[in-house]
């Protein structure tokens, strides 16, 4: 195969997220895009990317989500429905991978794993768009790194306002000091590293969190610099600062010992 660049030529960059332990330093650096695409060299086995997007109930947008996808370059979308009683499966079946399972993010993830073929797994959320250039900075950052095994990308949540500009930053800032990636931030990791850490552990909130602390301790993770457009529907019905504070409260409440199950039957209380 011949060697291909997409110019113009820019190195990586590499930032140290977490210089107050050589720990972090260590395991989790950022790689940042700041113009154009690189590709360094082009391996003989060009790396493939399946996207998988776990529904319920989402026909408002899940189009949107798959056609964001599809223009982004991914080889294979999958949807896994957990039982949506909407349109939900009939929208996704025209242009995607239909996937049943049972509901719960953690099993419909996992679910879509088992069926996906490609190199590197891409989750996304149904009320998030991958931008253009998402699959392109996604492929370069780990064909150029070898011990870089999982990632997530910069978010853009879709209203205007200085509130929401904050939460995009302090969500950024998050990963880069704590390594902790949420699923609305498009989480994806190489293939043989989700099957040796075993998936998502089967539990009933926090499995994108409890995941990501996982991989933190398997090697390096990134923060690429391509926009994830974000819808601000949760934000929107209760309001950014107190949607924020409830989430920080369930970590919270997650890291003292408080179970999963409880939590989440917590959550469906004040939905």
């Amino acid at each position: 195969m011949l060697a291909v660049n997409i110019g113009p030529v820019t190195p990586l960059d590499f930032v140290d997220s977490a210089r107050h332990t050589r720990r972090h330093r260590d395991i989790f650096r950022i790689q940042e895009f700041r113009s154009g695409i690189f590709l360094s060299r082009s391996p003989q086995h060009v790396m493939q990317v399946s996207v998988i997007i776990p529904t319920l109930n989402e026909s408002e947008r899940i189009a949107a989500a798959i056609e964001s996808c599809r223009l982004a370059g991914a080889d294979e979308i999958l949807v896994v429905d957990g039982g949506s009683t909407d349109a939900t499966v009939s929208i996704a079946v025209e242009s995607a991978q239909v996937v049943r399972s049972e509901a719960g993010r953690a099993r419909q993830q996992n679910a879509g794993a088992q069926h996906a073929c490609g190199d590197v797994l891409l989750f996304l959320h149904a009320d998030c768009q991958l931008g253009r250039d998402a699959i392109l900075h996604l492929r370069a950052a780990l064909e150029n790194d070898p011990q870089l095994v999982a990632g997530c990308f910069r978010q853009r949540l879709d209203q205007p306002g200085w509130q929401y500009r904050l939460l995009e930053w302090g969500n950024a800032l998050r990963v880069r000091w704590l390594g902790w990636i949420y699923g609305d931030q498009g989480l994806f990791v190489r293939r043989e590293v989700f099957l040796r850490l075993g998936g998502f552990p089967p539990i009933a909130l926090m499995e994108d969190l409890a995941f990501s602390k996982q991989l933190s301790k398997t090697g390096r993770m990134a923060l690429l610099s391509s926009r994830l457009i974000v819808s601000t529907r949760r934000w929107r019905q209760i309001g950014a600062l107190r949607q924020t504070l409830r989430n920080w409260t369930f970590i919270a409440l997650w890291h003292v010992g408080v179970s999963t199950d409880r939590l989440a039957r917590w959550y469906r209380q004040i939905r």
